[in-house]
């Protein structure tokens, strides 16, 4: 099987096809300190892509709540059961991948959930880890804690979908990395279903072919972040491309945030996949929860999140988060305002570091009024 860079891992691994990356990489950037699961994201995907027969437990998109939440049920669990042992000696994994001695007959590690699986899509919402004892008050640090984890499909740069695949159906886009599926090579078999780590692959009873998140690129393809991103009305996302490893462009937010600052992190690295999802990881939550999810570099995360008024670039491109709906390849800032630009160098969003405050003077000599409170 050919060998692969994967730089999340810090160590070469086993793939099925040769390493061959896109010419841009798409890519996401959620904040989970910010998100509130009002499901404003889940609903625009869901109206927009999935309305259809058979499409009714299809969630493209979806925000469960953590640790107790997952769609399909247990996603995640059995996801790490079946990877076994996970260890990481600095930033380099040391346990298998799921491409790396999957069993007899098969090329990827993986589980097929169950048809009731997917009957649940809020089952642990809002339900905390830890108890809250008679007297209990805040005193700084939550003795209970959840948070809320918005999920997509992560357009993986190893896709295990496209790996599983017997009929070649997926297929990874060469001009930015969107990872599809070929209607008219799929025949059902749920290989793809099976692979994908994340369960982001789900199966059309009706058509009998299995279908994804397309990353909205006909939105991409006219310069605009996919619906999901747009909508978000907490701001805690942020679309566009990533480049390659060693490529790193300091001006372009993703790679700065991803990158160069290592702010944001992949979920569950340890599957092989190269996600190209990223997380900013909640602050509150055990370190030793986090780790497993997000892998090395937690810490690290999460302190250069905290301290994000200490760099000044770093909280410009914090704040081009959802302020615009057109895709920002570049960004600088002054010292009043972060400026996005798009991939013609224009100009499309520019975001004060402090909002602008107006206060008008009690008494109107113009309309000879006074603008106060009279009740």
């Amino acid at each position: 099987m050919p060998k692969v860079k994967n730089w999340q891992i810090n160590r070469e691994m086993e793939y099925p096809y040769e390493e061959k990356r896109p010419k841009k990489q798409v890519a996401y950037v959620f904040d989970t300190n910010k998100c509130i699961a009002c499901q404003t994201c889940t609903v625009a995907c869901k109206t927009t892509w999935t309305s259809g027969q058979g499409q009714e437990q299809m969630f493209w998109n979806n925000v469960e709540t953590k640790p107790y939440g997952f769609y399909p049920k247990a996603w995640d669990v059995k996801l790490l059961k079946t990877m076994g042992r996970q260890d990481w000696e600095g930033q380099t994994y040391q346990g298998e991948t799921v491409f790396e001695n999957p069993p007899a007959g098969q090329r990827v590690k993986g589980h097929l959930p169950a048809y009731e699986d997917y009957a649940h899509p809020n089952i642990g919402e809002d339900e905390i880890f830890g108890l809250i004892e008679k007297g209990a008050f805040f005193s700084g640090m939550h003795n209970a804690w959840m948070f809320y984890m918005a999920r997509i499909c992560n357009h993986c740069t190893y896709p295990a979908c496209l790996a599983a695949c017997p009929r070649k159906a997926i297929y990874k886009r060469e001009e930015d990395g969107v990872v599809l599926v070929d209607q008219t090579r799929c025949r059902g078999y749920k290989e793809c279903v099976k692979a994908c780590p994340y369960k982001k692959v789900f199966f059309n009873m009706v058509t009998r072919t299995s279908e994804k998140c397309i990353a909205c690129y006909p939105l991409l393809e006219k310069g605009e972040q996919p619906r999901c991103v747009q909508t978000c009305i907490g701001k805690i996302r942020l679309q566009g491309w990533l480049s390659e490893p060693g490529k790193e462009d300091p001006n372009n937010p993703l790679d700065y945030i991803v990158r160069i600052k290592k702010a944001a992190l992949p979920l569950y690295p340890q599957s092989g996949t190269e996600p190209n999802v990223y997380y900013i990881p909640p602050v509150h939550v055990p370190r030793e929860f986090l780790l497993q999810m997000f892998g090395a570099g937690v810490e690290e995360a999460i302190q250069t999140y905290q301290t994000v008024r200490s760099d000044p670039k770093l909280l410009a491109a914090f704040l081009l988060f959802g302020n615009t709906p057109k895709i920002i390849t570049k960004f600088e800032h002054t010292n009043e305002a972060a400026i996005g630009f798009d991939e013609k160098g224009n100009e499309v969003v520019r975001v004060p570091f402090r909002e602008p405050f107006f206060e008008r003077e009690m008494f109107d000599a113009k309309l000879n009024v006074y603008r106060h409170n009279t009740a």
